[in-house]
């Protein structure tokens, strides 16, 4: 009986079909994202692309569709940073010398110079500035802009002992110092940056700013005429260099934490202008003034650090105690109803030989 049983399953198993395998589905080829092909007049960087090392790496990728617009961040970097190898070199040779040189001269002006000495020579390099920027607050066709200007360099200059004391942002005068210039000028009117450059003792910068910058220190002896003189412009020179340096230093420090400190230089760089230009028109975070020097600049007034609006503390109500809940409730027994009286005709009939009006 065994034998038969086995023989009997086997042949029922010989005639069933063989379960069909299932291909298990390709997976879908991911394709690259499509950026659209405009770059903003102000760029802000993106990471580099990295360069293959590994044989599966050289190899040429598949075709892709034709219809597909890709921007690839190495042609954006060649866009805005056309000569970045030299740019790099004098960025390194740069910052070889301010951690060598530049940084101990200026850490010795900030700590060996008191405050106030320091801040007054701030404050009279500055005030020298406020004609170039009436100047260019006409030409972006801001007169209340210029005269505002004109009107903080005349308190200063006078009230304020030739700049040393700025005067004018106190009351009752509330005018702050409003940074401006050609570069601003060009922006101002759509033209974009042009190439990156890092120029040494100029920092980063880009074509436009550059220009600006030079027609800036060529009109301030056109309106202030002893600027011309050597002397002078010599020690200007050397004391705004160390007053830049110690008002970037924070930023310094905090960029060269990164783990690319050229880039992050780059894009401090097209942010702070980006959003100085937007202030002109008066948009963006730095529309109500800004502190700081580019390319580390933040707002006069930053959201984040006002203080909220102190409200009232809300009116403390003693409540109320509850009544007490007896433990068990008696519930009165029910009343009877009272009675209801309907009155209902009674209808007799009436004696024989009965006549009414009659005896």
């Amino acid at each position: 009986m065994i034998v038969l049983t086995a023989a009997l399953a086997a042949s029922i198993t010989q005639t069933e079909l063989p379960a069909q395998s299932v291909p298990s589905p390709a997976p879908a080829a991911v394709s690259a994202p499509v950026l659209p092909a405009s770059v903003p007049a102000d760029p802000v960087p993106v990471a580099e692309t990295p360069i293959a090392t590994s044989q599966e790496d050289q190899t040429p990728p598949p075709p892709r569709d034709k219809s597909e617009i890709v921007v690839s961040g190495e042609h954006k970097m060649q866009k805005i940073d056309p000569i970045e190898g030299v740019n790099k070199l004098s960025f390194e040779t740069l910052e070889t010398v301010d951690k060598a040189l530049i940084g101990p001269i200026m850490y010795g002006y900030r700590d060996g110079v008191p405050s106030p000495i320091r801040q007054g020579l701030h404050n009279f390099l500055f005030n020298l500035t406020e004609p170039v920027n009436a100047l260019n607050h006409v030409l972006q066709l801001h007169p209340g802009r210029a005269l505002r200007t004109l009107a903080r360099f005349g308190i200063n200059s006078t009230i304020g002992i030739a700049g040393v004391l700025d005067v004018a942002k106190k009351k009752p005068f509330k005018i702050i110092y409003r940074p401006n210039g050609f570069g601003n000028t060009f922006g101002y009117w759509g033209i974009g940056p042009g190439p990156y450059l890092f120029v040494p003792l100029v920092g980063p910068t880009s074509l436009r700013d550059l220009i600006g910058s030079i027609m800036d220190q060529a009109a301030l002896p056109l309106v202030v005429k002893p600027l011309k003189n050597f002397y002078y412009v010599t020690a200007a020179g050397v004391i705004t260099e160390l007053d830049y340096r110690v008002d970037i230093d924070a930023g310094v420090q905090r960029v060269r934490k990164t783990s690319n400190v050229y880039a992050s230089y780059r894009k401090a760089y097209f942010r702070s202008r980006f959003e100085e230009i937007e202030a002109l028109h008066g948009r963006g975070p730095l529309a109500e003034g800004e502190i700081g020097q580019p390319p580390f600049v933040e707002p006069l007034h930053p959201k984040a650090l006002e203080k909220p609006a102190e409200m009232p503390a809300p009116a403390v109500i003693a409540p109320v105690p509850a009544a007490p809940v007896a433990d068990t409730v008696s519930v009165p027994p029910a009343q009877p109803l009272p009675p209801v009286f309907v009155s209902q005709p009674v209808v007799q009939p009436l004696p024989s030989g009965y006549r009414p009006g009659g005896s």
